[in-house]
C-alpha cells in the first residue's frame, strides 16, 4: 500500500482536551476529508501521556507531506500549545485505510531498531501477531516506519525522533482493556509462551522502546468515560 500515514501529537491547553478532540474529529476531519486525505482516528491519554494530550493519525492516499497534513488537521485553533507531526509508511500492516473503531485499550509503541536487525524486527512480527491475537483478543491495527519528515526540529523524546538511529517505527496495537494488558504479559501454555519468546526477542532486537495507551475518541461502539491521568 502506498498510503502515507501521518502522526500527530497535539498539545492542548489546560481543560481543553475534549473541546481539541471535538474539533478534530468534526472540523479537522472535514478539512482532510476536503484536501484528499481521512482522519484514520483519534485518541485520548490514558497512561503515560498528559492528560491534555490528543493523539491523531490521518491518512492520505495519494500521499503527503507532515506539515499540509497537520494545517489540515488542526488550522489555527488558539486552545492547542503545539503540534508535532511525522509522516509514516505502513511495513505489514495495516493493508487498507479502513481506521480502527472499537473501544478498548491502545498502545502507542516506538522502536528504534538498528537497520541490520530490521529484517529479523519484521520477520518475529509476522510470525507472533496471528498467536498473539488469537490467544488475548487483541488486534495489531498498524505497524508503520517513520519516513523522517516531519514538522517538529529537535529531539523528540516521546518517538526518538533526533535521538536514535536505525529504523525507527510506531506499533499500535487494541486490547479490549488493561486487564488484558496484563494477561498478555504472563504467558499460559506452550503455544502463548512461543509467542511470547517471539516477542521478547523482537524486544531485544532494538536500541531503544517506550510505549504509552490511550483510548479511541472515534470509537463508534462506545465512550471512555474514565478518568486516567
Amino acid at each position: 500500500m502506498s498510503a502515507t500515514f501521518v502522526h500527530h501529537r497535539i498539545d492542548a491547553a489546560p481543560r481543553r482536551w475534549q473541546a481539541v478532540a471535538d474539533g478534530l474529529a468534526d472540523d479537522g476531519a472535514r478539512r482532510i476529508g476536503e484536501a484528499g486525505g481521512q482522519l484514520y482516528g483519534a485518541w485520548r491519554s490514558q497512561i503515560g501521556r498528559p492528560r491534555d494530550e490528543v493523539q491523531a493519525i490521518s491518512v492520505w492516499p495519494q500521499g503527503t507531506s507532515a506539515a499540509r497534513a497537520e494545517r489540515a488537521l488542526v488550522a489555527d485553533r488558539t486552545d492547542i500549545r503545539a503540534v508535532t507531526s511525522e509522516a509514516l509508511a505502513p511495513t505489514l500492516r495495516p493493508t487498507d485505510t479502513v481506521p480502527p473503531t472499537r473501544q478498548g485499550n491502545y498502545a502507542f509503541r516506538w522502536f528504534a531498531v538498528p537497520e541490520p536487525n530490521w529484517p529479523e524486527f519484521l520477520d518475529l512480527c509476522a510470525a507472533a501477531w496471528p498467536g498473539f491475537e488469537g490467544a488475548y483478543d487483541s488486534q495489531v491495527i498498524g505497524l508503520w516506519q517513520a519516513t523522517g519528515e516531519r514538522t517538529g526540529t529537535g529531539p523528540d523524546e516521546v518517538t526518538g525522533a533526533g535521538l536514535h538511529g536505525g529504523v525507527r517505527s510506531l506499533l499500535l496495537t487494541r486490547r479490549p482493556n488493561l486487564a488484558m494488558w496484563e494477561r498478555s504479559k504472563l504467558p499460559e501454555g506452550a503455544a502463548e509462551a512461543a509467542v511470547r519468546d517471539k516477542l521478547s526477542r523482537r524486544y531485544d532486537l532494538c536500541d531503544w522502546t517506550v510505549v504509552s495507551t490511550a483510548t479511541l475518541l472515534t470509537a463508534v461502539d462506545r465512550a471512555d468515560t474514565a478518568r486516567w491521568t
